[in-house]
């Protein structure tokens, strides 16, 4: 009995010590660990560089999970059993994700770097006073054309998508909303509409701009705009900044008359608990510097109003990703619809794909 006593003592002792060392493994190294961050974002959003920087200023470790659009992101979070300290979401998704309580208020006492900000990018409609959200990213819908094929200046308008010259040229983003919204914004209507008389009024506007499309495609408009093998495109201005990048005869219009304006921007979900990491993230990601470093790296458009001051001249200057405050003034940003007015906008714009 003691000889079977000693052994169950070993054995406990055993475990103890393994339980121990996986739990200093785990807070040394782990999601869950004291000195970690765990960051949930769009994939390659993000300079890695500056990550290094983060952990060596702060001895913060950013561990980063990414994700492929926001809905993808908001089942996630919502189904529970995540540890995300922080993650990404645009503008109609921080409504969805603050009606949902997935959020957690920010503490503006902890938060150093807000001044910097351009205040035409705060207090927006989805976000009053900023309770929960900081500015990450913003971009535009635009149109994006090849000037091998396309006069220089001829398109600068929604409506010249529609010019018969056009025939099997113009590859769009397969997006319900933003397909669906240029369409609306072409006719002068709001892109936020949830009239059933107007969607199907700009449904069958679209069903008249078919002959014009090549493909109605997602990642791949790059490819075939980098590689001039097609002559127009509508897409977001963060993947137009790559294809201008890469092809010189690329241009990048956001038509005057309006169109969609859109934010992602940082925010805590209610899983969070690594509070300290976060706001050095925050304040960190705030500094002018890391700010105009990321925006560079990423080629999207900084909210940060001092970091755009430090981007070089061409960058900073360039109206194509960021436009003027006339434009800015045209522009929507979406709203966050409930899933019988989303499923309004899908079913039209999947008319329009058989159509086509």
């Amino acid at each position: 009995m003691k000889k079977l006593f000693g052994v169950i003592v070993g054995l406990l002792v055993v475990c103890g010590l393994l339980a121990f060392g996986a739990h200093r493994l785990q807070s040394s190294t782990g999601s869950t660990g004291a000195k970690v961050l765990n960051l949930y974002t769009w994939g390659d959003y993000i300079d890695p560089s500056l990550l290094t920087k983060f952990q060596k200023e702060t001895g913060y470790h950013v561990n980063v999970e990414t994700f492929d659009s926001n809905e993808a992101m908001f089942t996630k979070i919502k189904q529970g059993g995540t540890s995300y300290d922080l993650t990404v979401p645009s503008d109609y998704m921080i409504e969805k994700m603050k009606a949902a309580k997935l959020l957690l208020p920010l503490d503006k006492s902890k938060l150093t770097g807000m001044q910097n900000y351009d205040p035409r990018f705060l207090n927006l409609a989805f976000d009053h006073n900023n309770r929960y959200s900081v500015p990450y990213f913003w971009g535009t819908l635009g149109i994006i054309y090849n000037d091998k094929f396309v006069k220089p200046g001829s398109i600068q308008h929604w409506q010249d998508l529609w010019e018969k010259k056009y025939k099997n040229k113009i590859m769009l983003i397969d997006s319900a909303r933003d397909v669906m919204g240029f369409s609306l914004a072409s006719m002068g209507k709001s892109m936020n509409t949830t009239d059933p008389a107007t969607l199907l009024a700009a449904e069958h506007k679209l069903n008249r701009l078919a002959p014009n499309v090549k493909a109605v495609v997602a990642d791949e408009i790059k490819m075939y705009m980098i590689q001039n093998e097609a002559a127009v495109a509508v897409d977001w201005s963060g993947e137009a900044s790559e294809m201008l990048d890469s092809n010189s005869h690329l241009h990048y219009v956001v038509p005057s008359e309006g169109s969609n304006l859109w934010f992602d921007n940082l925010v805590i979900p209610k899983t969070a608990k690594h509070f300290k990491a976060i706001y050095a993230f925050l304040n960190f990601m705030s500094e002018p510097k890391n700010a105009a470093q990321n925006a560079e790296y990423i080629g999207y458009a900084t909210p940060n109003k001092k970091a755009k001051a430090l981007l070089p001249k061409a960058i900073r200057n360039d109206r194509q990703f960021y436009p003027d405050n006339r434009t800015i003034e045209h522009l929507q940003i979406y709203k966050n619809l409930s899933p019988e007015k989303v499923g309004l906008y899908n079913d039209r714009y999947l008319e329009f794909k058989m159509h086509h």
